[in-house]
């Protein structure tokens, strides 16, 4: 079974390499052979001071062995004793001579057979650290046939021992403390890599692989509510990142509810948008002889019913297209605002006891898609009229005003009513389609293609505020940016 084993059978070769990790390449085994490699180096690092303490206390144990026979020796008369017996104890000591200096006189006590040359002279009182482990590995590594003077004072004597050794023995005494030093730290870094692997095991890679399984799990059936992960009760960065996966889960789950509800929509509107704009065809057919009427009642209204039937036709197909996510961009145009409010006004079904203010300026022009502005102030206005009319008090003020300011380049249009407010419902998913509706049954369309539509423009809508009394939306439109070339051009011309 592998590091991160499989949720599911995959769809192939290729899906099962994807969604399944070799344990040689798994987390748990670089931990473990990491932990290792890093032990290893620890351990390097700490066997450098610790071979050159090993070479210094074996040169000093001789220094110190062939001191006790140079007192012995000094007290006596070197030539009390016999060449075999002075072999005998430099063999013990491994030495070729020794000699013991005090007040500046150097006298050989001891000698077997001088060597012609010294290779290294060694002072156990001057040696440092750094050159301890320097001279430690040169004897490790290129020793074995040089030829040693160590020297140096012994304890609390005055005099300064000398002696005079090869040093294939030190070598030989080093490799063997080497390789002990290489066996007990490999073992502990066999042992403290098992328990590090245990400890983070348990507390990382465990939870890691749940969340890799869970992943894997989700990715099969995103829709099913039982493989969303269930955070475990930890305050760590573990636990962080398993609430909120657990939280990005349940959020993508309602997302794909909703755009599958979405797509439901599309579909179930491009069935009927036939149907219905056959009906609009024949309706703007009929429309068209009430221009043949010369009632002059029928006359005004026959224009705007056409215009109606017109805005119709469009508004299926820009249903359609908003199920798709294929709204057209803007076709932006100088608009008088006030005219288009009239329009807005005229195709509300505005009940009796509502009062609207067209209170724009007769003057104020916006620079936006004349159907797209008209769209969205149709829904906002829609909004309004009809959280007003769920009063039923008549002596409760029923009021739907729209007005503009600019502020330079900016246009700014407030919707404002005075109903009852919006719930704190829609208020938290206020531009989130079937999420943001202020009543029951609603769809919360409206604001959300009025979002788009205004995203579009480069502007935005708002929600000003809203209390009991009071709710203002503000849509604010900034003009297109012109272009310096396209300017200096105009410029250019002749009048």
């Amino acid at each position: 079974m592998s590091e991160a084993s499989q949720a599911g059978e995959g769809t192939g070769p290729a899906s099962a390499a994807v969604r399944t990790v070799p344990l040689s390449r798994g987390l748990s085994t670089k931990l473990l052979l990491l932990t290792i490699v890093f032990v290893l180096l620890a351990e390097v690092l700490i066997f450098l001071p610790w071979i050159a303490s090993y070479r210094l206390s074996w040169l000093k144990e001789r220094l110190s062995t062939a001191a006790a026979v140079s007192i012995v020796l000094v007290q006596g008369e070197s030539t009390s004793l016999s060449r075999t017996a002075q072999n005998d104890v430099l063999m013990a000591i491994g030495a070729k001579a020794i000699a013991v200096r005090d007040g500046g006189v150097s006298r050989l006590l001891v000698v077997a057979d001088m060597p012609p040359q010294v290779d290294e002279h060694i002072d156990l009182a001057s040696v440092g650290m750094v050159k301890g482990m320097t001279g430690a590995l040169d004897t490790l590594f290129f020793g074995g046939d040089r030829m040693l003077r160590v020297f140096g004072p012994v304890g609390d004597s005055d005099k300064e021992f000398e002696l005079i050794m090869p040093d294939y023995s030190l070598r030989k005494a080093m490799l063997i403390y080497s390789r002990n030093v290489a066996f007990v730290s490999l073992l502990i870094s066999l042992f403290t890599a098992m328990l590090v692997y245990a400890a983070i095991d348990l507390i990382m890679i465990g939870p890691i692989r749940t969340m890799t399984r869970s992943m894997l799990s989700f990715s099969e059936a995103p829709d099913d509510p039982g493989r969303i992960i269930r955070p475990a009760a930890r305050s760590d960065e573990i636990g962080v990142a398993e609430r909120e996966l657990s939280q990005m889960q349940e959020r993508l789950q309602k997302m794909l509810a909703e755009q599958k509800h979405l797509a439901d929509l599309g579909l179930a509107v491009s069935k009927i948008n036939h149907d219905m704009r056959n009906i609009l065809a024949s309706a703007q057919l009929m429309s068209d002889r009430l221009r043949l009427i010369k009632d002059p009642t029928v006359q005004a209204f026959a224009p705007k019913l056409l215009r109606a039937l017109d805005r119709a036709v469009s508004y299926s197909e820009g249903v359609l297209h908003y199920g798709r996510t294929q709204e057209p961009p803007p076709s932006r145009r100088r608009v008088r605002l006030r005219q288009l409010v009239e329009d807005v006004h005229g195709l509300l079904d505005i009940e009796q006891g509502i009062e609207f203010i067209n209170a724009v300026e007769m003057a104020f022009e916006v620079d936006a898609d004349s159907d797209q502005l008209f769209r969205v102030l149709t829904n906002l206005c829609r909004n309004s009229v009809q959280a007003m009319a769920a009063d039923t008090e008549s002596a409760v003020v029923r009021r739907l005003a729209v007005s503009a300011e600019r502020m330079g380049s900016v246009s700014r249009i407030a919707v404002t009513d005075t109903g009852p407010g919006l719930p704190p419902k829609a208020r938290e998913n206020l531009f989130a389609a079937f999420r943001g509706s202020a009543r029951s049954g609603g769809t919360g369309l409206g604001l959300a293609i009025a979002h788009e539509l205004i995203r579009a423009h480069g502007g935005t809508v708002e929600l000003v505020e809203s209390i009991g009394g009071r709710t203002t939306f503000a849509v604010t439109i900034p003009d297109q940016p012109v272009r310096l070339d396209q300017a200096r051009g105009s410029l250019r011309r002749p009048a």
